[in-house]
């Protein structure tokens, strides 16, 4: 994925993500804009896959968010035309971030452990569907300037102060809740991460943050590392979903089972296959 600030491109994955949030509340009346991989760089990267005789399998953010699913999906179908027997296996995974971060890990364990492809699938979807994100942003700011909310509803917000606390749920930005001021969002998603753990158990967690590391440092410390008894990684959001969303703090994690009302589907229909 890519990111363009005046004029200037990025790619998220070897851009330095906290030097570009240093000064992210000067983008809110200029929001850079993000894209997806072009066709072209998809194609190139599964050809090599397939001219190297190997299998792929593809995880993406949600189509409902970008895009990319489908620019790889036509890539994949392009190369098995010049290629017999490639095989591949597309996923839409529903989600971004850690959310779709979780399912490639399960996937890499599957495959160093010998998984086949469609093994390796199974296992995405378990992930997918053991997972929860829950954020809330600063402001509304960033949401209102990207035309995510209406002008009112940022004026409502701030006026009382209201902070949205936000979740994924079938592959879109969902409002868990709604409570005044972040503290308290904070405190709500972290009563929420202890009940999910009693019920189904705790595999993996990260905080995740937009902008300062500071706050979400000091939040995974004293609160999120209590509830755990782990120490917790704080990772910085992709600036693709970064700049839409503003300074924010929240939590992904991985649960031992699966998650009620996460995805109203089975995630096997969310997997393209040769």
């Amino acid at each position: 994925m890519y990111v363009n600030r005046d004029g200037r491109e990025y790619e998220d994955a070897t851009m330095d993500l906290e030097a570009f949030y240093t000064d992210i509340y000067d983008m809110v009346d200029n929001i850079p804009k993000s894209s997806q991989p072009s066709q072209g760089q998809l194609e190139g990267l599964f050809e090599s896959i397939a001219e190297a005789g190997d299998e792929l399998l593809g995880i993406f953010m949600s189509s409902k968010m970008s895009g990319t699913v489908d620019g790889a999906l036509r890539a994949a179908r392009s190369v098995a035309a010049r290629h017999a027997g490639f095989k591949y296996r597309i996923v839409d995974t529903w989600s971004n971030s850690f959310d779709e971060g979780w399912p490639v890990f399960a996937a890499v364990a599957g495959r160093d452990s010998g998984c086949g492809l469609d093994q390796c699938c199974e296992l995405v979807g378990k992930s997918m569907l053991s997972s929860r994100y829950l954020f809330t942003p600063e402001s509304l700011r960033f949401l209102k300037a990207g035309g995510r909310i209406g002008a009112a509803s940022a004026l409502l917000g701030g006026l009382m102060k209201l902070c949205p606390i936000l979740t994924v749920v079938d592959g879109e930005t969902s409002t868990f809740a709604k409570v005044r001021t972040q503290k308290r969002a904070l405190n709500a998603i972290a009563e929420k991460l202890k009940e999910d753990i009693e019920e189904f158990g705790l595999k993996n967690i990260v905080v995740h943050y937009i902008g300062s590391p500071v706050e979400a440092a000091k939040w995974a410390r004293e609160i999120i590392e209590p509830i755990v008894s782990r120490e917790v990684p704080v990772v910085p959001v992709s600036t693709c979903i970064g700049v839409h969303v503003g300074p924010a703090i929240g939590v992904v994690y991985e649960c031992e089972h699966a998650l009620r009302g996460k995805m109203t589907v089975d995630p096997a229909s969310l997997v393209y296959a040769s």
